[in-house]
Order: C-alpha cells, then sequence, then structure tokens
C-alpha cells in the first residue's frame, strides 16, 4: 500500500486539482488514483480532507447524450408530480408534506 503526500489546506502543488476544480476545467478524473490530499485542522473532530487528482491524467467529461437529457426531464417531472391529484404542481413538492400544498390543506379545508 502506498501513501499519498498530505499538504496543508490551500498549500498543494500546481498540476495537482481536487474534483470540482476538475470540473470547472471540463475534465473528469478518469479513473485515474488520488495523487495526494490536502488536509485542514479541525478543533472537535478530526481534519478535513480534500483528495487531489493530476490534472495532465484527467480525462475530458462526456457530454450529455439526449436520452441522458430525457432521463433528467422525466426525474424533474417527477418530482413536480402530486400522487394524489396527478397534477404538475409547477414546483418541486416538499418532502415533508409529499402532496402538492392544495391537497395538503383539503383535510385543513374540510374540517
Amino acid at each position: 500500500m502506498s501513501t499519498v503526500p498530505v499538504y496543508r489546506w490551500r498549500l498543494g502543488p500546481d498540476g495537482l486539482a481536487t474534483r470540482r476544480q476538475l470540473r470547472a476545467l471540463g475534465l473528469r478524473p478518469g479513473g485515474q488514483d488520488v495523487a495526494a490530499q490536502l488536509e485542514r485542522p479541525r478543533r472537535r473532530r478530526g481534519p478535513l480532507v480534500a483528495y487531489l487528482y493530476r490534472i495532465d491524467l484527467a480525462l475530458p467529461v462526456r457530454p450529455m447524450t439526449p436520452a441522458k437529457w430525457a432521463a433528467v426531464r422525466r426525474a424533474l417531472a417527477a418530482r413536480r408530480t402530486c400522487p394524489t391529484c396527478g397534477q404538475d404542481a409547477g414546483y418541486t413538492l416538499p418532502t415533508s408534506l409529499g402532496t402538492c400544498l392544495i391537497c395538503a390543506d383539503v383535510p385543513a379545508l374540510a374540517a
């Protein structure tokens, strides 16, 4: 088992980036192993860790296909559709209610 170098927070070397930094560059790790890690000390818990990947080995982000876009649209529509009345609410349904606001207020209106 090989150990990875550990750097202090914000003191990582050039040529390495976190997943978010790679994504901002239009890249992904592409299956490579972690090259290093950053650690930020915390008072009451263990250190906060961020893994670094080599930019030169990163691969381009895969483009969204029409099928993936369709799946995202269906998933977002499902989050807006009320299971009680079956109508598109026009907003994401609150998980605390599980229905649209109108269906959630029906028992209050009947009383």
